[in-house]
């Protein structure tokens, strides 16, 4: 039976070449999108599964309160692992305190790498559970042992055995390779991480503050991380410890919560001390926007399937007369929409794989089609077969319903309402469509707006380089600079805490005159040299810069804007400002540096003179002179200062346009989306607008020979599209308006949401439609009439 409903279904197939075609390449449209998205979701969900303990894994975050407000930091002090390691032992299996990524140079030889890497306790690569090569995860019991990623082991030693061999680190130590692991996936937080180094070695290198940094709890420098033992349960030992900083730190109402590793990447904000949302509200958007996609595609085939009713009218009558059942019908309208979605999927997945290298580069992910997986084959069919049905089930069960007796009489109508699904479905298409172009215009305009903000200083032409060797540390400034300076290639250079681009570290206890009583504010804090803010480029509102003339500038400091406005001076320039014990002398005032988020407030900051708490170079290239150039000559001075490194530099600009990743891959793959969302309903509005011309050609032809003109009958075919269009963007801008601007919300620097984004998808969207039923009911309308009249 089944083979009898294979082959009428291929016949049918093929006897209807245009409709199948419009039919098949819709549905892989769908399906590719919906298999895409599926692919990036699985990815972003199954985010650090790669290790094995994940379940059990957790960090440990800090919460402040100050002035009613709760803010949330990744950075632990050392007492606190000591604490949670020896006190709580029931249920931590493992505790590691680990010194975030930094750059290292790693040297054999004359061989030079840079590579990022982390100072860890010994705990930590089991924890992750390492997929070591050679050597043992417990190699940094050893304080003079490193454990190397593969690509690092092949970049230093090519086919040479690693082991026990020793390479020299930031010019400054010998570290005996341990051991070697599998490079870790992009879907793994510490994906970033080359070479795990061991703590111990750390705190004997940087003697002084570190050890320190061991009884005080008030130096947080460190990530914190925990494995639970078998039955400790996450949240209950979360409360458990809650309040262990409080007895140890008196400002601040310090607490600290357990953030479990499966929701670092999706659950990745928090608001005022609480676990927001954040990147899972991404995937909630393209998930949906997946399945509407994919659903603008089976309804393109209902559509088609039962527009044609009255072609397959009689087939039906003849097939009920001769004794089939209506299963028997549903099953073969069925089987021929299984057809289709089959046919649809061996061409979804080879789009699928072609557009995978695009995707990748698109998501900066390393997403693969599961080919030897069983589940991704079972879910694919499966998906397959869901489709099918969907699509296939309102035409089936619609065109087995027809009476044999009406339609073999010849008195089958198909009636005035009976186009009335198919006008819903395709208000339904439309609707998707345009509040998809609506996302899309908003997404744009918001990344415009975050982007065209004043910064408050010149990002072209900055390069920073990470002081990450002790010679760069070592080297003298003012040389170093004027060196710069005399090879023309640079017009200015300065040391600094933090890049402009990075979050300053946070400060508080400071008191001013007039400060409000009871209240403890967060200030940034970023040290620098002379050359600051002439380097930069940034703009002074009040008063001076720091000034080598000065010897009194060492105890001058200089605030932004919001600084200004937190501490409400109306004459700031010669105000005292107290920090750590000394009395600062405010210079002068600059307009705010965003060196955080761009879509956020620019934060309170100072500025302060100190040559030693440096860890970025920035140099200010001549824009008189090729890039190029100037950077071969500023290699040079750098070489000659940090000769055991090479030359890594990083574009301020392009730093800062990182800033913008998430929201510009959201806003191109909602770009891609929205037009393979209109193709899809383009598809279908092209193979309706066939099908109306070819069942009113002989109405055209009476029509044509009692005088009317081609736009009278262009007019009589594309009003009831145009109209039908029309309502789907009085649908849409509600619905497209709400969640706009819910998204909106989480951005406090933010578009005002304008009519004319809404006019803009709405009128292109009219003048697509009319493209399309202008081409067929044109084509119509100068058909010759006697031909009409005479085929029909």
């Amino acid at each position: 039976m089944f083979k009898n409903y294979f082959k009428n279904a291929w016949r049918n197939l093929l006897k209807n070449k245009i409709s199948s075609i419009i039919n098949i390449s819709g549905l892989a449209a769908g399906m590719a999108v919906a298999m895409l998205i599926g692919l990036w979701i699985w990815d972003e969900i199954s985010f650090n599964d790669y290790h094995k303990n994940h379940n059990r894994i957790a960090q440990v975050i800090d919460f402040q309160t100050f002035n009613n407000q709760t803010s949330s930091s990744e950075l632990a002090s050392i007492p606190m692992a000591e604490v949670l390691r020896n006190n709580y032992a029931s249920d931590f299996k493992r505790v590691a305190l680990v010194w975030q990524n930094f750059t290292h140079i790693l040297s054999l030889g004359e061989k030079k790498l840079s590579v990022s890497g982390v100072w860890t306790q010994p705990a930590l690569p089991e924890m992750l559970t390492l997929d070591m090569l050679e050597g043992s995860r417990n190699a940094l019991n050893d304080p003079s042992s490193v454990l190397i990623a593969q690509s690092v082991a092949k970049a230093m030693f090519g086919d040479a055995d690693p082991m026990n061999r020793t390479i020299k680190m930031d010019n400054m130590m010998q570290l005996k390779v341990a051991g070697v692991f599998k490079d870790l996936p992009k879907n793994s937080s510490f994906y970033e991480t080359k070479i795990f180094l061991p703590f111990d070695k750390a705190v004997n290198e940087f003697a002084g503050w570190v050890k320190d940094a061991q009884g005080d709890w008030n130096t947080r420098f460190w990530k914190l991380y925990v494995q639970m033992n078998d039955y400790a349960d996450i949240e209950k030992v979360s409360s458990k410890i809650k309040n262990i900083p409080s007895a140890h730190v008196k400002d601040g109402n310090e607490q600290v919560m357990l953030y479990p590793m499966n929701k670092w990447h999706l659950y990745n904000e928090f608001e005022n001390g609480k676990l927001a949302e954040g990147r899972i509200r991404i995937v909630w958007m393209f998930g949906t926007i997946g399945l509407f996609v994919l659903l603008l595609a089976c309804i393109n085939f209902m559509n088609l399937s039962t527009a044609r009713s009255a072609k397959r009218a009689k087939e039906v009558g003849v097939r009920k007369t001769l004794g089939s059942l209506r299963i028997q019908l549903i099953k073969q309208f069925l089987t021929e929409a299984l057809l289709n979605a089959f046919i649809a999927l061996v061409i979804a997945v080879a789009i699928t794989q072609l557009s995978l290298p695009f995707f990748n580069r698109l998501t900066d992910k390393a997403i693969v089609i599961p080919y030897s997986s069983t589940l991704y084959w079972i879910l694919i069919l499966s998906f397959t077969v869901f489709t099918g049905v969907i699509a296939g089930s309102y035409p089936a069960f619609y065109l087995s319903a027809f009476n044999p007796l009406k339609v073999l009489k010849g008195n089958f109508k198909t009636g005035r309402f009976a186009s009335v699904p198919r006008k819903v479905l395709l208000v339904v298409q439309f609707s998707v469509s345009i509040t998809l172009i609506i996302a899309t215009i908003v997404v744009y305009k918001q990344i415009q707006f975050a982007k065209n903000r004043p910064v408050g200083y010149a990002t072209n032409g900055l390069i920073t380089v990470s002081m990450n060797t002790s010679d760069l540390y070592q080297a003298s400034y003012n040389n170093m600079r004027n060196d710069l300076i005399e090879t023309g290639a640079a017009l200015n250079m300065t040391k600094s805490s933090v890049s402009s681009t990075e979050v300053p570290e946070d400060e508080k206890g400071l008191s001013w005159e007039g400060k409000a009583p009871g209240t403890t504010p967060l200030f940034k804090i970023i040290r620098a040299t002379h050359d600051y803010g002439n380097t930069l480029g940034w703009h002074l509102l009040a008063g001076r810069d720091f000034s080598r003339i000065f010897a009194t500038d060492s105890s001058g400091i200089i605030i932004n804007e919001a600084a200004l406005k937190l501490m409400g001076f109306r004459q700031p320039v010669g105000k005292t400002i107290r920090w750590n014990g000394r009395n600062f002398t405010v210079l002068g005032v600059v307009k705010n540096l965003v060196m955080g988020s761009p879509y956020q407030p620019a934060e309170p900051s100072l500025f302060v003179l100190d040559y030693d708490y440096a860890n970025f170079i920035t140099v200010r290239i001549n824009p008189q002179m090729p890039v190029r150039i100037a950077l071969s000559k500023i290699e040079t001075v750098f070489k000659k200062y940090n000769p055991a490194s090479p030359f890594i530099f990083k574009f301020t600009d392009e730093e800062f346009a990182k800033k913008f990743a998430d929201e510009e891959q959201m806003g191109s793959l909602a770009t891609i989306f929205s037009l393979l969302a209109i193709f899809i309903s383009c598809l279908g509005l092209f193979g309706l607008a066939s099908f109306v011309a070819e069942q009113r050609t002989k109405e055209i032809g009476i029509r044509k020979v009692l005088g009317a003109s081609v736009f009278n009958l262009w007019h009589l075919l594309a009003k009831e599209f145009i109209l039908i269009v029309i309502l789907s963007f009085i649908i849409a801008v509600p619905v497209s308006h709400y969640f706009i601007h819910h998204w909106l919300q989480h951005y406090q620097y933010r578009i005002e949401v304008s009519w004319w984004f809404f006019a803009l998808a709405g009128i292109g969207t009219i003048m697509i439609t009319l493209s399309i039923v202008s081409f067929q009911s044109i084509k119509a309308a100068i058909t010759n009439p006697v031909k009409s009249l005479r085929t029909e």
